[in-house]
C-alpha cells in the first residue's frame, strides 16, 4: 500500500498544466493534472480499449467532448467514458482532477 497527497504534492504552473503521475501498474494508471485558470487538456481520444474517469477534486471548469460540446465541472464531478470518446477539461478558476486509465496507456 501507499498512500499520496495531492494537496501537499500537486503544484500549478502559470505557463502550462502541471503533472503528478500517483500510480502506474499493468491494471490502471492514475494522474493528477493541475490547472491553472483558463488551461485546459485539449480534446483528444486514444485508439486503444479502455476507460478513462476526470474526477474533479477542487475548482471549476469544463469536461470537453467532440464537436464543441461542454459540460459544466464542479468540484465531486466525475467523467466516465470509453477511451477512444473524445474527451477533455477546461479550467475556469484553478482547478485539481484525478484522472484515472484503465487498461494504463
Amino acid at each position: 500500500m501507499k498512500t499520496i497527497n495531492l494537496f501537499d504534492e500537486g503544484s500549478f504552473n502559470d505557463i502550462a498544466f502541471k503533472t503528478l503521475l500517483v500510480h502506474d501498474s499493468e491494471n490502471f494508471k492514475i494522474l493528477n493534472f493541475n490547472f491553472k485558470a483558463g488551461q485546459k487538456l485539449p480534446v483528444h481520444s486514444h485508439e486503444i480499449d479502455g476507460e478513462v474517469s476526470i474526477a474533479v477534486i477542487e475548482g471549476t471548469g469544463e469536461f470537453l467532448a467532440a464537436d464543441n460540446q461542454s459540460i459544466p465541472a464542479k468540484p465531486g464531478d466525475v467523467l466516465i467514458c470509453e477511451i477512444r470518446a473524445p474527451h477533455g477539461i477546461r479550467a475556469t478558476t484553478d482547478m485539481r482532477v484525478l484522472v484515472t486509465i484503465a487498461p494504463p496507456i
